[in-house]
């Protein structure tokens, strides 16, 4: 009842507050970012690129590569080091043995340091191996100001990030189904333990349209808090470092956020013709998806675009054979390609062919 009460008031103030308009939300992080999920597109930003220790949010990574490694189902003998890890924990012993994929959901629902160091021996090797395939993947994600020296968030001089950087990386890991499943569970009953709570009340008491996420405290990080939201056709990944009041920033970001922007369709799926303006003539290239953007009521009227088409598109061999840019005050915001055919869709046979394939065990 309690966070019944909590739930209603919080959303009372920003119902009622005039920052819930065309004027960005205040919020009491040092370091935030809201950025659209489908085009990574940044609504709002505050010192999104400043490095700051980042505690256990931390652990979206460490959970992605678990993931991603296709061992969910192997079992972990748990070590006295993960056992012995300070922190937040979900309580392993030394020489238990758990499946991965429950040490994932302890990972993120209870933010088990425990876990992540269990996690990072299972599938790195080590937990200084796991560290490297860390960093490896912020490399290969563009995260440009990101160091990663554990798999768990305990404060240390080389384990940094920010706030644009989490997003990224939060935006690639929602792409991932299994992910998804786990970051949106409100609770979780595992083998071996008793029922677990997820500690993002975001999505299980304040705010209805939270869809996952994960929540950080050290002394030095402070609250570092990532969650995706999403409402109708928009989906919103938002972040905040140092924040002492996340949950309402998160709020105040996401309704502004779904107030002022909607997902506006600025290229369809299928043939186009396009004129090459120096030669007189016609290409026909192919968009194969449907393009949407978000974009508030100003910029709709305002948005611009370009197209480039090779000289030879017509008998060329090449996939791609142009790209069109689009541009709001002369700023470009989105690269479109344009390829010279349809996009292939799978025929029947070849779809049997690529089930026997996986149940023999052929890649």
């Amino acid at each position: 009842m309690r966070y019944i009460v909590i739930s209603l008031c919080l959303l009372s103030v920003f119902l009622l507050s005039p920052s819930i308009g065309r004027a960005e939300p205040n919020v009491s992080a040092k370091n935030a970012v809201l950025m659209e999920q489908s085009s990574g597109r940044v609504l709002l930003e505050k010192k999104a690129h400043d490095k700051r220790p980042i505690a256990s949010i931390t652990k979206i990574m460490t959970a992605i590569i678990a993931i991603e490694s296709g061992k969910l189902n192997e079992t972990v003998t748990v070590s006295k080091r993960a056992v012995y890890t300070i922190g937040s924990s979900i309580y392993l012993e030394q020489g238990e043995k758990i499946k991965l994929k429950d040490l994932v959901y302890g990972l993120m629902l209870r933010s088990g340091n425990d876990a992540a160091v269990a996690i990072s021996e299972h599938v790195g090797g080590s937990m200084e191996g796991f560290v490297h395939l860390m960093n490896e993947k912020a490399r290969w994600l563009g995260m440009t100001n990101t160091s990663f020296d554990n798999p768990h968030g305990l404060d240390s001089e080389d384990h940094y990030s920010t706030a644009y950087d989490m997003a990224l990386l939060m935006r690639y890991a929602m792409e991932n189904e299994q992910f998804r499943q786990i970051t949106k569970s409100k609770t979780y009953k595992p083998d071996s333990a008793y029922t677990w709570q997820n500690k993002n009340k975001l999505l299980t008491h304040f705010y209805e349209y939270c869809i996952g996420g994960k929540t950080g405290y050290t002394k030095i990080a402070g609250r570092t808090l990532v969650t995706a939201a999403k409402k109708n056709d928009m989906d919103l990944i938002g972040v905040t470092l140092d924040a002492p009041d996340d949950w309402r920033d998160h709020i105040g970001m996401y309704e502004w956020g779904f107030k002022n922007y909607d997902m506006t369709t600025i290229g369809t799926q299928g043939r186009v013709n396009y004129k090459i303006t120096e030669h007189d003539t016609t290409a026909v290239g192919y968009l194969h998806e449907d393009i949407k953007f978000p974009l508030n009521q100003s910029e709709q009227k305002k948005l611009q675009s370009k197209t480039f088409i090779l000289k030879n598109a017509s008998t060329s061999a090449k996939e791609i054979i142009g790209k069109t840019i689009y541009f709001i005050k002369s700023v470009p915001v989105l690269e479109v390609p344009i390829y010279s055919e349809k996009k292939r869709e799978e025929n029947f046979f070849a779809r049997i062919v690529s089930v026997y394939q996986r149940i023999i065990g052929f890649n």
